[in-house]
C-alpha cells in the first residue's frame, strides 16, 4: 500500500517539537504506515527537511497544482492508494479536484468542532471521516463518521517505562477554553504541586487569573518538545485535564500522550459522551463530570477528588493499555481499511 501524509500551510513544521495536534497526528499516521508495512510518502513543503534522509519527502500540495501539468502527472502516476490530511481538505474544491485525478481513498480525523464541511465532501467508504469521542460523532452524523481515537507521536517523544511519579501536571494550550485555573485550584485543595507546561495563547485569561496561577504551589514550565516533553508527563504522579463549560474537545492529544507514559488522568468534564470518556477507563484514569451550572469552586473540589482517586492506580498498567489503545499502527490500520 502507497500511503501520502499531507501537510498544510501553518505556524508549525510537521512534525512540530512540541505544541500541534493535528501536526502530530499526521505524524502518527506516517509512523504508524511505515510500521504496518506501508510506503509513506510526506507530500508538502512543510514537513522538516531532516526527514529526508530516512523518508520519501515530496514537497507538493494538491491544492497548488494546476490541471494537467507535468506535477500532476507525475502525483497521479505515484500510484497512491490512500492519502491522509487535515479535516479541511475534503472540503476543499481545489483539492478535491487533484484527488479525484488520482483514483485513491482519503481519510482524515476531525480536529476541530466547529468546521463546516461540504455536504459531499465524505462518503462513508471512500472518502471517511474520524471522530474521537460519541459527542463529536454526533456533531458530524451527516457525514457518517467513524468513531476512532486519535494517536499523536512527536520526534524523540519515546516513553521509557513506567514509574510513579511526584507532582502533578497539566498540559496544553494555556487559555479559557482549556481552563488550567481549575487544575491549579484542585492541587491547592489537596496541597499538592502543580506544573503547568504549554505555550501561553491567552494573556488576558492569565492576568486575570494571576493569582491563583502565580501561587506557590506552582510551576510553570513553558512549552516542552521532544525527551523533555515525555518526562514532564512521565514523571508526574497524575495528569489533570480540564477544559471550559462551552468548549467542545474535538480529539486531544494529551489522552494518549499520557497514558502511553504511565501516568493516570484525572479529567474534569462538564457532560457525558467526551473525548475524557472515550479515552479512559477505571484502569487508567478517574473522571468528575460536573453540572455546569455549578461554579470553579465545585468544580475544583470534584477534580480534587478524582486526582486522589487516579493516583492509586498501578503505573505500570495504565501505560499497559495506554500503548495498546493508542498505538499508531492499530490507528492506522483502523483509519485505513474501508468500513464492510
Amino acid at each position: 500500500m502507497l500511503v501520502g501524509v499531507c501537510d498544510f500551510p501553518g505556524s508549525y513544521a510537521f512534525p512540530p517539537a512540541g505544541y500541534g495536534g493535528i501536526e502530530r497526528w499526521l505524524w502518527a499516521v506516517a509512523v504508524g504506515a511505515r510500521a504496518a508495512g506501508a510506503d509513506v510518502h510526506l507530500l508538502g513543503p512543510g514537513w522538516l527537511t531532516d526527514l529526508e534522509h530516512d523518508w520519501v519527502r515530496k514537497p507538493v500540495r494538491l491544492e497548488d497544482l494546476t490541471p494537467g501539468t507535468l506535477a500532476e502527472r507525475e502525483l497521479r502516476d505515484s500510484g497512491y492508494d490512500l492519502l491522509v490530511v487535515g479535516h479541511e481538505y475534503p472540503s476543499l474544491p481545489e483539492w478535491t479536484r487533484t484527488w479525484s485525478e488520482l483514483d485513491c481513498d482519503v481519510a482524515t480525523f476531525q480536529h476541530s468542532p466547529v468546521f463546516q464541511h461540504s455536504p459531499t465532501a465524505f462518503d462513508g467508504r471512500r472518502s471517511r471521516l474520524y471522530c474521537y469521542s460519541p459527542e463529536m460523532t454526533e456533531r458530524y452524523a451527516e457525514h457518517q463518521p467513524i468513531p476512532e481515537l486519535a494517536v499523536h507521536l512527536g520526534l524523540d517523544e519515546e516513553e521509557p517505562p513506567a514509574v510513579a511519579g511526584t507532582d502533578l501536571v497539566w498540559l496544553g494550550r494555556i487559555d479559557e477554553d482549556k481552563a488550567p485555573h481549575i487544575a491549579v485550584r484542585a492541587a491547592q485543595i489537596l496541597g499538592r504541586r502543580i506544573r503547568i507546561v504549554g505555550p501561553v495563547f491567552d494573556e488576558t485569561y492569565v492576568r486575570r487569573h494571576e493569582r491563583l496561577l502565580t501561587a506557590d504551589h506552582v510551576k510553570w514550565v513553558g512549552e516542552l518538545g521532544g525527551p523533555a516533553k515525555t518526562a514532564a508527563i512521565a514523571e508526574a504522579s497524575v495528569f489533570v485535564y480540564t477544559y471550559a463549560r462551552p468548549y467542545v474537545e474535538a480529539g486531544a492529544a494529551v489522552f494518549g500522550e499520557s497514558l502511553r507514559a504511565g501516568t493516570p488522568m484525572a479529567a474534569l468534564t462538564w457532560r457525558e459522551g467526551t473525548c475524557a470518556q472515550a479515552a479512559l477507563c477505571d484502569a487508567t484514569g478517574a473522571i468528575a463530570v460536573v453540572d455546569p451550572e455549578e461554579d470553579d469552586e465545585a468544580a475544583a473540589q470534584r477534580l480534587a477528588v478524582a486526582i486522589e482517586k487516579a493516583e492509586s492506580l498501578d503505573h505500570r498498567r495504565v501505560q499497559a493499555v495506554g500503548m495498546q489503545r493508542f498505538d499508531p499502527v492499530r490507528h492506522f490500520q483502523a483509519m485505513a481499511t474501508r468500513p464492510c
